[in-house]
């Protein structure tokens, strides 16, 4: 076979690539914006097979997975947005809700629940690196931090480390305090921060007794 001919072959194959991969896409965002995300995951999900490097379209299957309740999809989906795109902030926020939620399932391991709170944790910690201007990194982390707190003080538990409480218990108050300085309305934020108090003034005295 000629080489002219096996190029045309290859080109028009690549085109076809591309055509339905830009098909599966369209259809993965009209149903994202429609609010049916798991028609968007079998839309996107075809177009990441396609082409496993498009990182828009790994981003709305992310997105979908993850308001899908599929939590350990949707890490998974943002750890390869994240090695394509590594200063994408959008998606180590959502890396770091979905860690959150899949560490509150009661099914989860403490090792696992541990690992995602921190992990949490960490991925915000990397998103206000990179964009230090959004409050909603700091208001979440300081969720985070208290509930990690709250997981590292508990007795009963094997991975208890008192000092590792204490210490994300501040942390939290300081992230919130942030918050609120900049929010001073916001009386979601004041009863978050409340909350945090009050848990870092009790661990504090059972510390003492």
């Amino acid at each position: 076979m000629k080489l002219s001919v096996i190029l045309s072959f290859l080109i028009v194959a690549s085109v076809e690539v591309v055509q339905a991969q830009n098909a599966y896409v369209k259809l993965g965002q009209q149903a994202l914006m429609d609010g049916d995300f798991k028609q968007a995951v079998s839309h996107l999900e075809k177009a990441c097979v396609v082409d496993s490097t498009n990182a828009n379209a790994l981003w709305m299957l992310g997105y979908s997975y993850y308001h899908s309740e599929n939590y350990k999809k949707a890490i998974a989906t943002y750890c390869k947005v994240i090695e394509i795109k590594p200063t994408d902030c959008s998606a180590y926020y959502y890396r770091a809700m979905a860690k959150s939620y899949y560490a509150r399932d009661v099914q989860t391991s403490a090792a696992d629940k541990e690992k995602n709170l921190l992990g949490a944790i960490l991925d915000l910690s990397k998103a206000i690196n990179i964009n230090p201007n959004d409050i909603k990194f700091y208001q979440n982390r300081g969720i985070f931090y208290r509930e990690y707190a709250a997981f590292k003080l508990q007795k009963a538990n094997k991975f208890y480390d008192r000092t590792r409480g204490l210490n994300s218990l501040k942390a939290s108050v300081t992230d919130l305090e942030k918050v609120l300085a900049d929010n001073p309305d916001r009386k979601d934020i004041s009863t978050q921060l409340d909350m945090s108090k009050q848990q870092l003034t009790v661990a504090t005295a059972a510390v003492h007794n």
